[in-house]
Parts: C-alpha cells; sequence; structure tokens
C-alpha cells in the first residue's frame, strides 16, 4: 500500500497566486467604458448580492442579473456578449503575481501542490486554466463554495500526514486551524486588499507563518514532518 506523502501544500488562487484585484478594476473600468458609471454601478449591486447569497464571488452570475435589471438591454446587445467574451478570455497568466509559478514549483520539491479555492462551478476553473495554475500543479484543482467546509474531502481526494494552507484570508486559515489543528500549518500572504484590512486582521489569530509576497516562499523550505 503506497504511503500518503509527508506533506501536502494546499494553496489558494485569488489575490495569493492571482491579483484578484486588478481583475476586478479591469472588469470595472470595462464595465463603465460600455454602459457608463450610473448603469455599471448596479452590476456591482448584483455582484454584492450574490456574493451575500451563495459566498462567493459570481461574476458571470452578476452579468446575467445585470442584464435582467437593465430593461433597455435586449438579449442580443452586443455589449453584453462583448463583456461576456471579456470575463472568459481575460488574460489570467498576466495577473498572476511575479514568483507565483516559481513558488509553486518550489513548494512541489516538498510535496505534492493543490490548488484550493472557493468560487462558482463556471468562471473560477476558467480562472485556474486561464491562468496557468491548472498544469502548474499537474491538474491537482479543488474549487468549493466554503472550502474550508471541505476538508474531510480534500483529505480523502489528497491524503497526508501534514498540510501545509497558503491564503491571503486570516478568517480561512484560522477556521481551517481549528479543524485540523497541528496537522496544519497556515501560511498568511499579506497581498490583495483582504490580507491588508487591519479590522479583519485584527479579528483572527496570527498565521503560524506570515510572507508579505508569494514569491518570498521561493525561499522557505518547510520541514518534514
Amino acid at each position: 500500500m503506497t504511503q500518503p506523502p509527508a506533506t501536502v501544500f494546499l494553496i489558494d488562487v485569488d489575490n495569493t497566486l492571482l491579483d484578484n484585484d486588478r481583475v476586478i478594476a479591469d472588469l470595472r473600468v470595462r464595465l463603465e467604458q460600455s454602459f457608463g458609471a450610473e448603469s455599471a454601478s448596479r452590476y456591482w449591486v448584483a455582484f454584492e448580492q450574490l456574493r451575500d447569497q451563495f459566498g462567493y464571488v459570481d461574476y458571470l452570475g452578476a452579468l446575467q442579473h445585470f442584464r435582467a435589471g437593465e430593461s433597455r438591454l435586449g438579449m442580443s446587445d452586443p455589449r453584453l456578449l462583448q463583456m461576456s467574451n471579456f470575463l472568459l478570455d481575460y488574460p489570467f497568466a498576466d495577473r498572476l503575481y511575479p514568483g507565483a509559478l516559481e513558488a509553486l514549483k518550489h513548494l512541489r520539491r516538498q510535496g505534492p501542490t493543490v490548488i484550493l479555492s472557493d468560487g462558482d462551478a463556471v468562471f473560477q476553473p476558467r480562472k485556474v486554466q486561464r491562468s496557468g495554475l491548472g498544469d502548474a500543479t499537474e491538474g491537482r484543482v479543488l474549487i468549493y463554495v466554503h472550502k474550508e467546509q471541505m476538508l474531510d474531502v480534500v483529505e480523502q481526494l489528497h491524503p497526508a500526514r501534514h498540510y501545509v494552507m497558503v491564503d491571503d484570508k486570516l478568517r480561512i486559515l484560522s477556521a481551517m486551524k481549528a479543524i485540523w489543528g497541528p496537522r496544519l500549518t497556515t501560511v498568511f500572504v499579506r497581498q490583495g486588499h483582504y490580507a491588508l484590512d487591519a479590522q479583519a486582521i485584527a479579528a483572527y489569530a496570527p498565521a503560524d507563518i506570515t510572507v508579505e509576497r508569494i514569491a518570498d516562499l521561493i525561499n522557505f523550505d518547510f520541514p518534514s514532518t
């Protein structure tokens, strides 16, 4: 019987490996250019409503709600088709943080790397595929609505004696630590607006390891467990 690896590395996507804040900024500009600032603001209302309802960001779902709420937009309005194409064909590989792929390569020398992300079932897998992160982790990609609630499934799919979780949200790291305890090493990457929110940071205990950027992991060797 094959023994499980000593350590499996679980790595988040948005604002951990990929600068999702820049993706949203680009989307905001494109919406305002296409529909005007007032109409574009209604997309973000739908965006936040869906996030509150489902617990994850649904870019395409928000676009559907936006279309339904804008009576002047016909079913075949070319601007809507162009916006869909903008989202689905977005050059996510250009938004990887410097050193992200190198960090994954370095971690892979120490144990299997697995993408563990929150998100919808269409756009988030597209983002992972087009960014090259799926290939970088040899297809080991897990996407859930609330990943911190799926650790039993993660363990079944990728058994290990120890796990390392790399994320930009202390809330997620704290929730996972509460379940796995000493079997988990948490790594907090201080990138993106969540990681720089002083109020959010103060609400949770510090991670086991804190780095300023994902590239810092290139020179970090995790001890064998």
